[in-house]
């Protein structure tokens, strides 16, 4: 194989599926691949991958590589990350994309270490730009730039990596929009042996047990959300929360500042920390709107923000802004809903 400086998804599995996170990061990757004049690669590692192709595909993969092993099931550490690394040494993509999941976070750095690539991780946005170093005034054209709040959400940095290759970046589920394209479309596969790429001392650690918790709580997908800030005061005021949630058919969210206070579980968290998500209506309760919780809810087609407050930074986004205490303008919602809807 050839250099081929394209750019390449790893896709995860689960349950014998492609990972909604791959499925979003090819589409963004297919955008980025067109700007760059590249193909839009997919890897996928795992055993019993007959067909799976049809599941990429869709989404504009030019070349889908499978590694197909029984060995590769469950996830390992050091047998994928042996995959990436000698595979990438092979056709040198200029950039590699991946979920920031628990198997992102974990094979992400091992190979960008071990290829001194550099990475980018909880990426909220990704864009191809021209970058000038400074100091030397070498200019880089095309360059991924990798977007992501940092100094504690204060700034959105923008990241640029313009010696070493591939440009790595993750990215979590949801904050990418997943598009099938309208028409049908095929690549080629290119089928890999594991043990050209994975040496036997790699599968010395065993998998004895595997559980999985599934989350009971579905934020992601729901259609309305009614979320709580540290604004909300207390756990009791939550339950407010919940009333509305359960009068309106929606789920019940919150941010960062209101987990960490205890009212309300890790999984229900939503921003950069948390799950991004895209209902149509977002009901904001005691949110001031710092940049790590926007980042995970600003693609929400309605907004509307409950906050005594009146300059809270979450209003400047909001389609609607009712000013006062949740205490009185819940109830007369939930009230006035019920009188509406009979």
């Amino acid at each position: 194989m050839t250099d081929n400086n394209n750019l390449i998804v790893y896709c995860e599995l689960e349950d014998g599926r492609v990972a909604d996170v791959s499925l979003e990061l090819l589409t963004k990757g297919r955008q980025l691949a067109k700007e760059l004049g590249v193909k839009l690669e997919a890897l996928v590692i795992g055993n019993n991958l007959e067909g799976i192709e049809e599941q990429i595909f869709p989404y504009g993969a030019d070349v889908v590589y499978k590694v197909d092993d029984e060995r590769l099931y469950p996830y390992r550490t050091n047998p994928h990350a042996s995959v990436l690394i000698n595979l990438f040494k092979e056709i040198k993509p200029q950039i590699c994309l991946m979920g920031a999941t628990c198997i992102g976070r974990d094979l992400g750095p091992r190979v960008s270490s071990a290829l001194h690539s550099g990475l980018t991780a909880d990426c909220t946005s990704l864009e191809i730009g021209d970058h000038t170093d400074p100091k030397t005034q070498k200019e880089y054209k095309d360059l991924l730039y990798q977007i992501r709040p940092a100094f504690g959400g204060n700034i959105v940095a923008t990241i640029v990596n313009p010696e070493c290759r591939p440009q790595m970046a993750t990215v979590r589920e949801g904050v990418m929009k997943k598009e099938a394209l309208t028409e049908p479309h095929t690549g080629e596969v290119v089928n890999l042996d594991a043990s050209k790429y994975v040496d036997p001392e790699a599968f010395a650690v065993e998998i004895i047990d595997r559980h999985i918790e599934k989350s009971k709580v579905n934020i992601k997908n729901a259609s309305i959300i009614v979320a709580g800030g540290y604004g909300v005061g207390s756990k009791e005021n939550f339950d407010l929360l919940y009333e509305l949630a359960n009068t309106l058919g929606a789920e019940v969210g919150a941010s960062r500042a209101a987990v960490d206070a205890g009212f309300a579980e890790h999984e229900r968290q939503i921003g950069q920390t948390g799950v991004t998500v895209r209902p149509k209506l977002y009901i904001a309760c005691g949110i001031s709107g710092q940049i790590q919780h926007i980042a995970g809810m600003q693609e929400s087609s309605m907004i509307l923000s409950i906050n005594n407050d009146p300059n809270a930074p979450i209003n400047t986004i909001a389609d609607y802004v009712i000013t006062g205490n949740l205490e009185d303008v819940i109830p007369k919602i939930i009230k006035y809903y019920k009188k509406n809807s009979k």
